[in-house]
């Protein structure tokens, strides 16, 4: 899937992924691909980017995460 992560001023990450583990305002939760739509706030916390064997980990201080037909954006704070 498609991932953008996105801060106020500039564009943090922009690449493929195989998963997402967020941190949620209800509590930590994952992205595979071909997730349902959703659209979801988050709190502070780490983002991480998982792709083939690498993964990568994003701090961020809260924000919002939409996910439609394997696009995710995530406007981070």
């Amino acid at each position: 899937m498609k991932v953008d992560i996105i801060s106020p001023d500039k564009l943090i990450y922009e690449g493929e992924a195989d998963s997402l583990k967020l941190p949620g305002k209800d509590g930590s939760f994952g992205i595979l691909n071909n997730h349902a739509p959703i659209i979801a706030s988050l709190r502070a916390g780490t983002v991480v980017v998982k792709h083939n064997d690498s993964e990568q980990s994003f701090e961020v201080n809260g924000g919002v995460v939409e996910v439609v037909k394997n696009k995710v954006i995530i406007l981070a704070d």
